[in-house]
């Protein structure tokens, strides 16, 4: 039985066209190491491609070369192919253009003329021949990436990068290390494994994804190995200062402001690990901020609250009265999917994001921690 090592880049070797996703919601770590895996790919000549479902540029990791090739769905999933029997007609010149929505194909014979009979036509499978599944738990965790190419997933293998112990397994590789830090710990060692020497670029989308998982190496399970990888990031060029400022130096005004908004409004369930806060339209036009500014929000609370199990943050749609947004993050231990169900939530099982419509934010608010608290009572024994 060949090493995983070898069957990784034997997989390598045989594709031509890979994808690299990860799940959809805030996740740091796992673009910078899906960059860098792109970054190592396009070295062995293949055209990889990275998709997180509705992917936008954080503006924390802007400066990161590659990130906005993140694209946030999957298009021209198959290929059409008009093929030509230039056996015995020579073409000299071919041209198209469109016109009246129609694609005209011009072809030129040397001489003599091309006929019907000398087209094909094919259908062909996917253009992607591996993928790549990046810090992500399951499938499902990868959105509408996952369910609306499902057919894509079952038959293109896949390549499974995690450091969670819920990982479920579901590659025909799964290269899963519960003792890294990062999930863009386990693509540099891969790439150590196989054979390639990180260049400055690489190596600080490596180290940024480390220091965001690690809140800049200050979570408990940091080790003398994780400090010395990152050492060796930064003698091979990454500019530790630089991934440290734009992570965590460029909060604006008036995203202070809005943190403060929200943070005054926060409220706690003991009993469920529920924390809670609202936002009205009147926080974001004062601070000047706007939803994107969330995501972040979500983040400081779960690094300074470790006692929180689910953190729900409801706010007033910009401009449509009586019409709430909410944003549902949960840990390994609940389904945010599941317990937003009521509402018809979408995003993943860490992740959820839903609307409700005809109500006050208060009411929105009372109806939304009620049913929470509700549907998380079956995971109570699970903790």
């Amino acid at each position: 039985m060949l090493e995983i090592t070898d069957q990784l880049n034997k997989l390598i070797e045989a594709s031509e066209h890979p994808l690299v996703v990860f799940g959809a919601g805030k996740n740091d770590d796992a673009a910078a190491a899906a960059i860098a895996l792109k970054n190592y790919l396009a070295i062995r000549h293949k055209r990889a491609e990275i998709i997180c479902d509705n992917f936008t540029v954080p503006a924390h990791l802007a400066f990161l070369n590659g990130v906005k090739d993140i694209r946030g769905d999957l298009a021209n999933l198959h290929k059409f192919t008009i093929k030509v029997d230039v056996s015995k007609t020579k073409i000299d010149t071919l041209s198209y253009d469109v016109k009246d929505g129609w694609l005209s194909i011009h072809l030129t014979p040397r001489q003599g003329a091309v006929n019907k009979n000398d087209l094909r036509t094919l259908q062909t499978g996917f253009k992607y021949d591996l993928i790549f599944v990046v810090g992500t738990t399951d499938l499902e965790s990868l959105g509408n990436v996952f369910f609306n190419n499902t057919d894509l997933f079952y038959r293109t293998p896949i390549v499974n990068i995690d450091n969670r112990a819920n990982n479920e397994h579901f590659g025909n590789l799964n290269l899963v290390d519960l003792t890294a830090t990062s999930v863009s710990e386990i693509v540099y060692r891969t790439f150590e494994q196989l054979g390639f020497n990180s260049d400055a670029e690489t190596a600080t989308d490596i180290l940024t994804g480390m220091i965001s998982r690690t809140r800049s190496f200050k979570t408990p399970n940091v080790t003398p190995q994780t400090l010395a990888l990152a050492g060796k990031l930064m003698d091979l060029g990454a500019d530790r200062e630089k991934i440290v400022h734009n992570l965590y130096r460029t909060k604006t005004i008036a995203t202070l402001r809005l943190w403060g908004n929200a943070l005054t409004n926060l409220q706690t369930n003991g009993a469920s690990g529920l924390v809670w806060t609202t936002l009205t339209r009147d926080d974001f036009a004062r601070s000047g901020a706007n939803e994107n500014d969330i995501d972040d929000l979500v983040s400081e609370l779960i690094a300074n609250s470790p006692e929180a199990k689910m953190i729900l943050v409801l706010f007033e749609d910009a401009k449509e009265p009586n019409l709430i947004h909410g944003r549902l993050t949960t840990d390994k231990n609940f389904d945010a999917l599941q317990l937003a169900a009521p509402f018809q939530a979408r995003g993943t099982k860490l992740a959820a994001q839903f609307t409700i419509s005809g109500l006050t934010l208060r009411d929105a608010e009372h109806e939304a921690v009620e049913k929470i608290k509700t549907n998380a009572l079956p995971y109570s024994d699970l903790i």
